[in-house]
């Protein structure tokens, strides 16, 4: 070896290493023509392994072409109505009895109606804040349809027609959104964050996407559990751009514990708050995030109630007999009753689309008007049933709006209780003590008239 080159042995050291420093070698510089190439051939052997071995993408094959993946394929929007009411493939019509679909479109007039009365309350400064539901009654009532009272719903903040289908009463509504001595949550929560622990439905919180872990962890809960119930977590395009998605949607198809939907599961009504879908995101909306993580995965016409109703009712037997999780995305638009369709009433949305856009859908494709047409169709709804139940309807919402606008403030001992569980800490004792003091020292300053003793 003495005759060889120094540039020689220092390729035959790196013939003695491990392959891929003899690729790395070879891509490098070319290989002196004097010496011999490595043992490895550049064909492919009738036998050489298909399947990629690796732990990180188990059902990965092989291939010798470079190719980067640019887009996926969109995902179909599923739906059983046209925008006519009239039923496209009669074997997906649910063929649901006549008390169920007039108790889904009597709730979606009645979340319509209230809606609009309270929008107009918070306009007059009798509540200090509203949010409607017009548009979205079909992704709450076909959710709602397909869930049983034991599944347990997380609300974003635009779910009331759930609550609502599952008997929480119009005086609960109000109570809640006056923050009376009646309301459930004593007062502390701010309008439309409603809560029911007889319906199975989590207190609503503001900050955006906090359901979500916690709607993971409370299917994982009830899949140890071994219940015959399932999770529903409802959030809208906008908290899909937060991390706990991500989070929620991973942990979802790791432990096989939720059934999820996307504005009902995930609710994308194309604006979030006030961002338009794109500049939110340029991907196929929401739904394709879902087999990236695993998920099993569907898009839906949110407008189309009966569409919404076989979706959910599917989503929910995978989750509970085969512990999948599911994510729904359903396609819909926040339209406008007789107001412009504000996000809440903190929000002006002609800043970011346009009155004619609004008013376009709301002539075109309202899921109120579809759903009618439908019944209608089936001889279950005529137009003097229409009238007489606006009527009504909207006196009892007055009725229930009136009472609760009597009823006093709830005690104001109740800033100090059902944080802790036993004695009060001492330092909320003096906190108490410290305020009752002012009041009595103030009381021109300090009115509690308004609040029950």
């Amino acid at each position: 070896m003495s005759g060889l080159t120094s540039s020689a042995l220092f390729t035959l050291r790196q013939l003695a290493m491990p392959s891929r420093c003899l690729v790395m070698r070879h891509a490098l510089r070319p290989w002196p023509s004097n010496l011999c190439r490595p043992r490895y051939s550049t064909s492919t052997p009738k036998t050489a392994q298909k399947v990629v071995p690796f732990p990180g993408a188990p059902g990965s094959n092989y291939t010798e072409e470079l190719h980067f993946v640019e887009k996926g394929v969109v995902i179909p929007t599923y739906r059983v109505l046209d925008v006519d009411g009239t039923v496209i493939n009669k074997t997906h019509d649910p063929k649901l009895s006549k008390d169920i679909c007039l108790k889904m479109y009597k709730d979606m007039l009645t979340l319509n109606i209230m809606d609009l009365i309270l929008y107009d309350a918070q306009r007059q400064g009798r509540i200090s804040f509203y949010m409607t539901n017009y548009g979205e009654e079909a992704t709450h009532m076909g959710s709602a349809a397909a869930l049983k009272l034991e599944d347990v719903v997380f609300g974003q903040y635009r779910e009331a027609g759930v609550l609502l289908y599952r008997g929480f009463t119009l005086d609960q509504f109000m109570n809640q959104c006056y923050s009376n001595a009646l309301d459930l949550g004593k007062g502390r929560q701010m309008p439309v964050h409603y809560g029911s622990r007889a319906l199975n439905f989590q207190t609503i919180s503001s900050p955006l996407g906090t359901q979500l872990p916690q709607a993971v962890g409370a299917a994982y809960a009830l899949k140890r559990s071994k219940k015959d119930a399932c999770v529903i977590c409802f959030f809208g395009e906008g908290a899909a751009s937060e991390g706990d998605a991500h989070a929620a949607m991973n942990m979802a198809a790791t432990t096989e514990s939720l059934t999820r939907t996307s504005s009902p599961n995930s609710r994308n009504n194309g604006y979030a708050i006030s961002t338009p879908s794109r500049e939110q995101y340029r991907g196929d909306g929401i739904a394709s995030r879902g087999p990236g993580y695993g998920m099993d995965t569907i898009r839906v016409d949110g407008n189309d109630v009966l569409a919404v109703y076989n979706v959910v009712k599917e989503a929910r037997r995978r989750a509970v007999e085969h512990s999948r999780p599911v994510l729904v995305e359903a396609l819909t638009y926040r339209i406008a009753g007789n107001r412009v369709g504000h996000h809440s009433t903190s929000d002006d949305s002609s800043a970011y689309r346009s009155k004619s856009e609004v008013s376009t859908w709301q002539n075109t494709d309202s899921p109120i008007t579809r759903f009618r047409k439908y019944l209608q169709s089936r001889e279950m709804w005529t137009d003097a049933d229409e009238s007489a139940f606006r009527k009504n309807i909207r006196a009892e919402i007055l009725k229930a709006f009136a009472r609760a606008e009597k009823v006093k403030k709830p005690p104001i001992e109740h800033l100090f209780t059902d944080v802790y569980e036993g004695e009060q800490p001492w330092n909320l004792k003096e906190q108490k003590d410290e305020l009752e003091g002012l009041i009595k020292k103030y009381p021109e300053y300090y009115d509690v008239s308004e609040f029950e003793k």
